[in-house]
């Protein structure tokens, strides 16, 4: 009887509902198409991740957009992101972007002496030797 018992008790443990680790639940999704081309579009997670749009024809009959969207990392830093979209291209800003060093300063002082070079006429072959000079 004891052993009927326990196989019954281990049959309810099995049988209860397992929470799923990977679902992840959806606190805001809000969608309006006016069907013109303009739209809002907001979506957002209980884990952090956030996406809003703004859709509305251009004036070359392309889709322009403009938006942000977040998310977390493993650390728990949090990634945010603005961006527009239109004939221009996609255009993000975000802190999270690599964005170049600047160039030395004898890079920008070379830089300026060939412009003046090329105002004055001067030219180069293909291995980077100077074929005018200055007169």
């Amino acid at each position: 009887m004891k052993l009927v018992i326990l196989a019954c008790l281990a049959a309810v443990a099995l049988a209860r509902p397992q929470s799923d680790p990977d679902h992840i639940e959806i606190l805001r999704q809000e969608t309006v198409d006016n069907g013109d081309g303009n739209f809002n579009y907001l979506f957002e997670t209980e884990n952090g991740i956030y996406k809003e749009v703004v859709g509305s024809p251009s004036a070359n009959g392309a889709q322009a957009m403009r938006g942000s969207y977040r998310f977390p990392l493993d650390d728990g830093t949090i990634v945010e992101v603005t961006f527009t979209a239109d004939e221009n291209g996609y255009l993000p800003q975000s802190d999270a972007i690599p964005t170049p060093h600047p160039l030395p300063a004898h890079v920008i002082e070379t830089l300026a002496l060939v412009d003046e070079l090329v105002r004055q006429g001067a030219t180069w072959d293909d291995q980077g030797r100077r074929i005018t000079r200055r007169k």
